[in-house]
């Protein structure tokens, strides 16, 4: 006996129950595979569609609407981390998700790189930091913090930038904590996703090491254009410096553990600080 639909070789036909013979089933064509580097470029237009790429798109938007404000740049305000509801407990709901969120785009990247055959050890991610990572980190955030302020004020004078406000949230028991883990989820989602994830795919696609540099610096000062002008110089130059220790080093804790000093520094200055020092906005 043969499976309906099979006719063995020099038999007759199978015959359904009204006497029309079955036709043979035609076999199904193989798809054919998507081209590699087809398949990386869909993957990068939509992982920057959901995360920093849809950020500099709306950080331009957000640029454009303060230039055609009435009032000058440094005249205008812009707050890093605002309440998102009058209840103190729903804000500090609403917070945990956007650190949340952020941890998820990081855990983002990282997946897609694993998924692809590639360890986070190869991009400098081991499972956890070491000493010299910390004292990397901590050196990389002297060197790009200070200058970085210095920058900022100086774009700020030049009426090229708003004035940044780290945090507005209100004096809450949770404010320090929700600072703190802002912070390390900053640096988490934009040091994976940048740096790690990005430069790797772009270096899989062909490009050399200072095209992606440059192609990762620019997106990272994008996403910070709602700043003003300053705020996309700073972050471009700091896109750059972290890009080529990455590129020399591959190591990756060093600049989670910079750009959170950085943000730790500014977001919990800031909150203790205001009120208490008179040149502080």
């Amino acid at each position: 006996m043969t499976e309906p639909g099979v006719t063995e070789p020099g038999g007759p036909p199978d015959v359904a129950p009204g006497g029309q013979p079955i036709q043979p089933v035609q076999p199904v064509q193989p798809v054919q595979p998507v081209q590699p580097v087809r398949l990386l470029r869909v993957e990068l237009l939509v992982v920057f569609a959901i995360t920093l790429g849809l950020s500099a798109v709306r950080s331009l938007l957000s640029l454009l609407e303060s230039l055609l404000a009435p009032e000058p740049l440094s005249e205008q305000s812009v707050a890093l981390n605002a309440p998102a509801a009058r209840a103190d407990l729903i804000d500090l709901g609403f917070q945990l998700t956007r650190v949340l969120q952020l941890v998820a785009w990081g855990g983002l990247g990282a997946y897609l790189l694993v998924r692809g055959g590639i360890m986070l050890r190869d991009v400098g991610l081991r499972r956890r930091p070491d000493g010299r990572d910390v004292a990397y980190g901590a050196a990389l955030a002297a060197v790009i913090g200070i200058p970085g302020l210095g920058l900022y004020l100086v774009a700020l004078a030049l009426g090229a930038n708003l004035t940044v406000l780290p945090t507005v949230l209100n004096d809450t028991w949770w404010r320090l904590p929700v600072l703190v883990m802002a912070a390390a989820a900053n640096a988490w989602a934009e040091e994976l996703l940048m740096i790690g994830y990005l430069l790797t795919r772009l270096r899989q696609l062909g490009y050399g090491r200072y095209a992606a540099l440059l192609i990762s610096a620019v997106l990272r000062g994008g996403y910070h254009l709602y700043q003003g002008f300053g705020g996309f110089a700073g972050n471009l130059v700091m896109g750059v410096i972290f890009g080529w220790v990455w590129q020399r080093t591959n190591r990756l804790w060093p600049l989670v553990i910079a750009h959170t000093l950085i943000d730790v520094v500014a977001f919990v200055g800031y909150a203790v600080l205001h009120g208490r020092v008179h040149w502080l906005p």
